[in-house]
């Protein structure tokens, strides 16, 4: 039957869809456009399941806040071109106004949630969107964060964020101390949350170097304790030169009244293995493809 570019014009305006795939719906459903939006979101639900198993390490970090309470979100897509689609941004901006509305336990319950200010589902939304883009989007986690005492957030650019949880001090000083912790990225709090198994392991291997250099076993046990005090310093928030004062640490900085309860910081993609790809094989590998 013949298809108006009309009706075209409104599936896609409606569903966000390509031109052809609005076609091929309302050809399927002989025109009703209803039938036709209901036929193209089964059709992303497909897509979204086929693009389920691909990398999507790029991405955003967002962050929501209200009085009192933030939450961190990571949004993932395969590309950061994808990232900075305006639609990508839209749906993960509402996915942490979600998160910190309805404070789902994980996930999976996140996904069942009604998305801020939509009549549909976090999932179904998400499955429009990889329709949209063309990409696999995945929601990998989130934080939230609700105190009596302060909390300072901080986004550096879209990939880095962090909440951090204070009791003292004041709101302007939660914030440079989230700005800290995304640029010098610490361990933990303080020396005594330092994890035991990763003391061993950096004295083990310091032990191993300093056993090359010749000197007497007194004098390598004193430059032990000396590496093993700046190494703790380096790792620890506490211990930390604050990065717009060099000359104090951050522990200085908060003084006896300011005290960090706790903090998380997440980074676009930290801990997925990425696919290595070679562009110029691939190129050649589909040509070898084709004369075959």
């Amino acid at each position: 039957m013949q298809i108006s570019a009309a009706a075209v014009k409104e599936l896609r305006e409606r569903s966000g869809a390509g031109m052809m795939e609005c076609k091929n719906a309302l050809v399927a459903t002989e025109g009703d456009l209803e039938a036709a939006l209901e036929h193209l979101r089964k059709s992303g639900a497909a897509k979204a399941a086929k693009k389920a198993g691909r990398i999507a390490a790029e991405g955003a970090v967002v962050i929501a806040e209200a009085a009192g309470a933030a939450a961190l979100v990571e949004v993932n897509s395969e590309t950061d071109f994808a990232a900075n689609e305006p639609n990508f941004v839209a749906f993960a901006d509402a996915v942490a106004r979600t998160v910190l509305k309805a404070r789902p336990a994980d996930v999976e319950t996140l996904s069942a949630t009604t998305l801020d200010g939509a009549a549909e589902t976090v999932e179904s939304a998400r499955q429009q969107l990889v329709l949209k883009i063309g990409e696999n989007i995945s929601i990998r986690r989130f934080e939230v964060r609700q105190t009596d005492g302060l909390i300072g957030a901080y986004r550096h650019g879209k990939r880095i964020g962090v909440l951090v949880e204070l009791t003292g001090g004041t709101q302007e000083m939660a914030k440079d101390i989230a700005m800290h912790i995304a640029a010098s990225n610490p361990v933990c709090i303080a020396e005594s949350d330092v994890p035991p198994a990763l003391i061993a392991k950096e004295k083990e291997i310091r032990l191993a170097q300093a056993a090359t250099s010749g000197k007497p076993p007194e004098i390598i046990e004193k430059m032990i304790v000396g590496q093993m005090r700046k190494f703790v310093g380096e790792i620890t928030l506490l211990g930390q030169p604050f990065v717009k004062d060099p000359d104090t640490t951050v522990g200085k900085l908060l003084g006896k009244d300011g005290t960090v309860k706790a903090f998380t910081r997440f980074e676009v993609g930290e801990g997925i293995e990425k696919k290595e790809s070679n562009f110029a094989e691939e190129v050649m590998a589909q040509a070898r493809s084709a004369e075959s």
